[in-house]
């Protein structure tokens, strides 16, 4: 199974007066991995985008296992789960550096839907080569 791997340092303000992680910020290093995952398949999100296609996230989850602090340097590790013509999943496994300790893991779920009518868009059928590029991606 192919993973792409995404290196992460904690700056100070993605934390709380706890001097944690929030929350909230491991769904924007999920969308940096994803961007890197996509890369590594030869496609980028500008380019989709130029052909009509966004990616729309339906569903998300993490779970927390032990929070990352500040200037933590963490490594996330993106799979692809799940793909079908119309949506994929993508896995995330979140670990810190120094110790290799995993600290969280999420998923994201989006699909392929045309920016103009907002429909889901079959990507198999309608963009193959984009198609081949995410299936090489499992």
């Amino acid at each position: 199974m192919f993973k792409s791997v995404t290196n992460i340092k904690v700056r100070y303000a993605e934390t709380d007066k706890m001097g944690i992680v929030y929350h909230s910020n491991y769904y924007i290093y999920f969308e940096v991995a994803r961007e890197d995952f996509i890369k590594e398949a030869g496609i980028m999100y500008k380019d989709l985008e130029d052909m009509g296609i966004i990616m729309p996230i339906v569903e998300t989850r993490c779970k927390y296992h032990e929070g990352a602090k500040y200037a933590d340097e963490l490594i996330i590790e993106t799979s692809l789960k799940e793909i079908s013509p119309v949506k994929v999943v993508l896995k995330y496994d979140v670990i810190r550096k120094n110790d290799n300790k995993a600290i969280a893991e999420g998923e994201t779920t989006q699909t392929f839907v045309d920016k103009d009518s907002f429909r889901i868009v079959n990507l198999k059928k309608r963009y193959t080569e984009i198609w081949n590029k995410m299936c090489a991606l499992k």
